[in-house]
C-alpha cells in the first residue's frame, strides 16, 4: 500500500505565512511537485491550471506579506469536482458529450472560494454526471483499486497529497464512500447548507461538501462558502462555525447497521467491533436496534433507503438528464439512460409517496435527538474493491443522503491493511455538535490521526 504523500495542513501553514517564513506560493509549489510525481498514475484531474493557480497564489502571498489576508483560507489550494462550474476552466460533467464545455461563470461555491482567496488548482474527475459510470481515477493507496465515486478525483487528489481540500457532492454516497476508500475526511453537510448554484444537478438529496486531509480545513472552507453565498435558497446556511467545536466525549451514540450490514466484509465488522469496545471502555453508552426502540424505528425507516433513493433520483432525472438523453442519447452510458427511462415511467403519485417516506425517516432520526449525541456506522462495506469498473457499494452512505442530515466519514479504521472510514451522522442543522463528537473520536476516542 502506498501511503499518502505528506502535506502540511493548511490551517497549520497559516502560522508560517504570518511569520513570513513560508508563503502560499511555496505551499502551492509543494502541491504541484506532488501532482507532477503522482498524477500520471492517480489521474485525479480532469483539468489542471498551473499558471492560474500560481497567479492566485502570488496574489495571496502578497496579501499575507502586507498583513491583510482576506480569510483563513486565503492562498489554500483546492480542487473542484468537474460537475461544478468554473468560469476559467471547462466543466465536462464526467461525460465526453460535454468535453471542453464552458458555461462562462463560476458556481456559487467557486465564486465564494475565489473571494476568500482560495487557489483553484484544477477540476477533479467525476463519474458521468455524478452517477455510477466511473472515470479514469485510481486509488492512491493501490492503483488497482477504485477510489470510489462520484467524487473520485476529489478524494484521490487529497489522499495523494496534491491539495488539502477538494469540493465534492453527494446524492447517494459520493462523498462518504470515496473518503472511506481513500483514507481522508469526507464531510456532507445538511441538505441545503452550501449553495448549489452552478452545480451540474439539482437532485433533492444532492449536497455540496468536501474531501479533506483535516477536519479543520474542511470546516474553514464550508464557513467561507456559506459566509459569502449562503445555502440553497430557502434553506439555512452552514452554521458550524469557522472552526470545529472543541472535542467532547459523547454521552451516548446510536450504532446503526443499515440495510448494508449483511454485505459488510468480515474485516470491516472486526474493525468496527474493536472501536466499539474502545468506546464502551471510555464510558460511552451505545444503543442499537436491540436495545432502543427509537433506534429500531430509525433502522426500519432507512432499511430500504438505497432502493427508495434510486427511485427518487430516477424521477428527478427527467430534466436536465432527460433532455440530454433525448439529444445525445447514444453518448450516455446505458445505466444513465435506463435511469431516465425508469423515471419517465414513474407516476407523480409514486414519487410523492417516496418523498413522504423520506420525511418519515427524518422524523425517526429527530426522535433520537434527546437520546444520543450522534449515530455511528461504517462508511463502506469494506476497503476499496479491486478494479476500476465500479465505484463500490454505497449502501452504508445512502441513509445519510436519504435523511438529508450532516455526516462525516472519519479515516479511523483499517481493513486488510487498507483505509476504512467510520461514519457519524448528526441532526439536520447541527454540524457544530457533530464536529465536537468527531474531534473527540479522532483524538481521544479512537486513537485518531
Amino acid at each position: 500500500m502506498n501511503a499518502a504523500s505528506p502535506l502540511l495542513p493548511f490551517h497549520q501553514a497559516r502560522h508560517a505565512f504570518r511569520l513570513g517564513t513560508s508563503s502560499p506560493r511555496e505551499y502551492l509549489e509543494r502541491c504541484l511537485h506532488t501532482i507532477e510525481a503522482r498524477e500520471p498514475v492517480v489521474r485525479a484531474f480532469a483539468h489542471l491550471d498551473v499558471d492560474g493557480a500560481r497567479r492566485a497564489a502570488d496574489a495571496a502571498t502578497q496579501r499575507w506579506r502586507e498583513g491583510c489576508p482576506v480569510s483563513w483560507i486565503d492562498g489554500m489550494p483546492v480542487g473542484v469536482k468537474d460537475i461544478i462550474e468554473t468560469a476559467d476552466l471547462p466543466t465536462g460533467f464526467g461525460s465526453p458529450a460535454f468535453a471542453g464545455w464552458r458555461g462562462g461563470r463560476d458556481a456559487a461555491a467557486v465564486l465564494a472560494l475565489r473571494q476568500a482567496g482560495a487557489v483553484v488548482v484544477g477540476k477533479a474527475v467525476s463519474t458521468e454526471f455524478a452517477d455510477v459510470s466511473p472515470g479514469p481515477t485510481t486509488n492512491p493507496h493501490d492503483a488497482r483499486r477504485t477510489p470510489g465515486g462520484s467524487s473520485s478525483g476529489s478524494a484521490a487528489m487529497v489522499a495523494a497529497g496534491m491539495v488539502p481540500v477538494a469540493l465534492g457532492s453527494q446524492v447517494g454516497g459520493s462523498i462518504l464512500r470515496p473518503a472511506s476508500y481513500c483514507g481522508v475526511f469526507g464531510f456532507k453537510p445538511s441538505f441545503g447548507a452550501l449553495n448549489r448554484g452552478g452545480l451540474g444537478d439539482q437532485f433533492s438529496q444532492n449536497c455540496l461538501g468536501t474531501l479533506s486531509a483535516t477536519l479543520e480545513d474542511a470546516w474553514a472552507v464550508c464557513h467561507e462558502i456559506a459566509r459569502r453565498v449562503g445555502g440553497d435558497p430557502g434553506w439555512p446556511p452552514f452554521a458550524g462555525g469557522l472552526r470545529p467545536a472543541p472535542p467532547a466525549r459523547p454521552r451516548a451514540l446510536a450504532v446503526l447497521e443499515t440495510g448494508a450490514w449483511a454485505r459488510a466484509e468480515p474485516a470491516a465488522r472486526v474493525a468496527l467491533d474493536g472501536l466499539l469496545e474502545q468506546l464502551r471502555g471510555q464510558g460511552v453508552k451505545l444503543w442499537d436496534r436491540r436495545t432502543s426502540r427509537r433506534v429500531e424505528r430509525l433502522e426500519a425507516a432507512i432499511e430500504d433507503a438505497s432502493r427508495r433513493s434510486l427511485a427518487i433520483n430516477d424521477y428527478e432525472k427527467r430534466w436536465p438528464l432527460g433532455e440530454i438523453a433525448d439529444r445525445i442519447g447514444p453518448v450516455l452510458s446505458p445505466g444513465l439512460r435506463a435511469g431516465v427511462a425508469r423515471g419517465r415511467q414513474m407516476s407523480a403519485q409514486r414519487y410523492v409517496a417516496l418523498l413522504q417516506g423520506r420525511d418519515a425517516a427524518r422524523d425517526a432520526l429527530a426522535a433520537l435527538a434527546g437520546e444520543v449525541d450522534a449515530c455511528l456506522t461504517l462508511s463502506a462495506t469494506g476497503p476499496a474493491p479491486r478494479g476500476l469498473g465500479s465505484t463500490g457499494d454505497s449502501g452504508f452512505n445512502v441513509p445519510a443522503s436519504y435523511l438529508r442530515c450532516p455526516a462525516l466519514s472519519l479515516p479511523l479504521l483499517q481493513a486488510d491493511g487498507l483505509p476504512l472510514g467510520l461514519q457519524i451522522l448528526g441532526q439536520p442543522g447541527q454540524e457544530r455538535a457533530l464536529s465536537s463528537v468527531a474531534r473527540w473520536l479522532v483524538g481521544k476516542g479512537a486513537g485518531g490521526r
